[in-house]
């Protein structure tokens, strides 16, 4: 992608192009904004003058489309940022920190491009984006089973440089492997070898972090306050974290995926349903059984919807070892070796991300997903097992006809994630949670109506739920970002009473904590978003 070197006409001709209706900025600031940049890289061996988009380059509208993830925030009314920074260097972090806190100017910083509510590309108020798509250099180091990978690189890349050194190493993290490692590492970053190892934030180990003062820091240099925070604590928060060593984690040269799809018209799937969450939470730790029900009109057979129910299990082991604990435990599934697949581990994400059989190892290099769609989530804890009855009008709503997709996900906890404390990090959900819920709704037509039409049916369904999930408070995921249950006001300000209505939902008593660390480190509140820990001066800290 081309960029440019910026003249001063040129700076004058990006401010002049770029006044927007939604908030406006002057000219000098702009300009002076950019010199700043300009100024600041000629001080070290590292350019940052071609790697500079505004919108006067031919190239800003591709570099800012290419990872947007959700439909809904590409709109040509979304509010589109001052410049995009893609830094090749950590030196070009500092610069941008710096030039955007004495110019005044709000920092969105993009991994992936997978920030639910896009509140990694998107501000109300004067913005820049850093861009990370340069710094994703990844190391693997086989023989101390650990790696270093930087913020930008995605999971499917990651996993890659994994499966091209070792069939038996593998990493803790989620199965879309478009996600950028920055944003999921910061959120905690769940997959299907949780139960086994826990969190990918659970297995990181260093980090490269630069604070709002622009100085670099390592895990020994900033103390394990601040490490503890990093890791689930939320992106966005209290830094640019530039890198990350991980553990690497073990697993057996075959392991084993299976996949048994039901009809949720059958009385049937609804008690298998029922009776799976008696049992998810208690099955060997090698064993991921998890549910995907799956309605709306994508699911439409000779005119009527008919929802689905995909029970998936991700096993440690060959299928020998597999069917005797599901026989015993969940024979009411009955699963046969024919709905079962052995491969390597390198193979099950492939096969988990929904690529075909002949697809190759190479594209989980691909950044970009195979089709645009808009879409919202939300999430639910549940601590105790829902009745039939509840499922059934579940099921009802999966039927509607005017929803393009909607699914519901049942992510088993136990295991790993029952041992390790609430408070080790500040990802909370562990001992005392059965499974999660994901609730998603998709869909192509960008039509206002149909916006309106999907929001409507997911904020629904969650109210619907609410007599079934955790209370006090009701918990939720902090990387399934949800705008609807709080944020701070449009400047990303916000008071601890208001900060604390969402905080508590992602974090639980940790929420205290992370506001203190916040104030400490960051205490003028550059680093914020309509969901950031906010920095707060002279309060009392009731879980400190």
């Amino acid at each position: 992608m081309k960029s440019f070197f910026l003249t001063p006409f040129a700076l004058f001709f990006i401010v002049l192009s770029f006044i927007s209706p939604s908030w406006a900025v002057s000219t000098k600031t702009h300009e002076a904004f950019l010199q700043c940049l300009l100024n600041n890289s000629l001080t070290t061996n590292y350019s940052i003058s071609n790697l500079i988009y505004t919108p006067i380059n031919s190239s800003f509208y591709s570099v800012l489309n290419f990872s947007i993830q959700n439909l809904r925030f590409s709109r040509k009314q979304t509010p589109k940022p001052l410049a995009i920074i893609t830094p090749s260097h950590v030196s070009h972090i500092q610069a941008t920190i710096l030039c955007s806190k004495s110019h005044a100017l709000q920092i969105r910083i993009r991994s992936g491009g997978h920030d639910f509510e896009g509140l990694s590309y998107v501000s109300d108020v004067p913005f820049i984006i850093v861009d990370l798509i340069n710094l994703r250099s990844i190391t693997i180091d086989v023989e101390n089973e650990n790696a270093w990978v930087q913020s930008g690189a995605t999971l499917g890349e990651f996993y890659y440089r994994i499966g091209e050194k070792s069939q038996t190493l593998a990493f803790p993290a989620g199965s879309c492997p478009t996600v950028g490692i920055g944003g999921h590492l910061s959120g905690g970053g769940f997959g299907w070898l949780m139960r086994k190892y826990g969190l990918a934030a659970d297995n990181v180990i260093d980090a490269s972090f630069v604070d709002a003062n622009g100085k670099v820091y390592d895990r020994e240099s900033m103390g394990d306050d601040l490490f503890w925070a990093i890791r689930g604590g939320g992106g966005g928060s209290f830094g640019i974290i530039v890198a990350w060593k991980v553990k690497l984690v073990r697993v057996p040269a075959t392991v084993t995926i299976c996949g048994s799809q039901r009809s949720l018209e059958e009385e049937d799937t609804i008690k298998l349903i029922h009776k799976w969450q008696y049992i998810t939470n208690k099955l060997d730790k090698n064993l991921l059984l998890g549910i995907s029900l799956t309605g709306g009109n994508s699911t439409q057979e000779s005119g009527k919807i008919n929802p689905t129910a995909l029970f998936s299990s991700f096993f440690l082991g060959k299928v020998n070892e597999l069917m005797p604990i599901l026989n015993t435990n969940f024979p009411e599934l009955n699963l046969s070796k024919e709905e079962c697949s052995e491969m390597s581990w390198i193979k099950t994400v492939l096969t988990m991300a929904g690529f075909p059989n002949q697809e190759p190892f190479e594209v989980l290099l691909n950044r970009t997903p195979p089709f645009g769609l808009s879409t919202k989530i939300k999430s639910d804890y549940i601590k105790k097992p829902m009745s039939e009855a509840a499922f059934k009008t579940m099921l009802k709503r999966l039927k509607a006809q005017d929803i393009e997709v909607a699914q519901i996900m049942f992510i088993p906890y136990g295991g790993r994630m029952s041992e390790i404390s609430e408070s080790e990090i500040p990802f909370p959900h562990r001992a005392g949670n059965i499974y999660k819920l994901g609730y998603y709704v998709k869909w192509k037509d960008q039509s206002i109506d149909a916006e309106k039409r999907h929001l409507n049916w997911i904020r629904d369904i969650y109210d619907y739920m609410t007599p079934f999930v955790s209370k006090s408070p009701r918990a939720t995921y902090c990387n399934y970002r949800d705008l609807d249950i709080g944020m701070n006001n449009k400047y990303g300000k916000a008071t601890y009473s208001h900060a604390r209505v969402w905080g508590f939902k992602y974090f639980g008593k940790n929420f205290d904590r992370l506001v203190h660390l916040k104030t400490k480190i960051d205490p003028n509140d550059f680093f914020r978003n309509e969901q950031s820990i906010p920095a707060l001066k002279n309060i009392k800290y009731s879980a400190i």
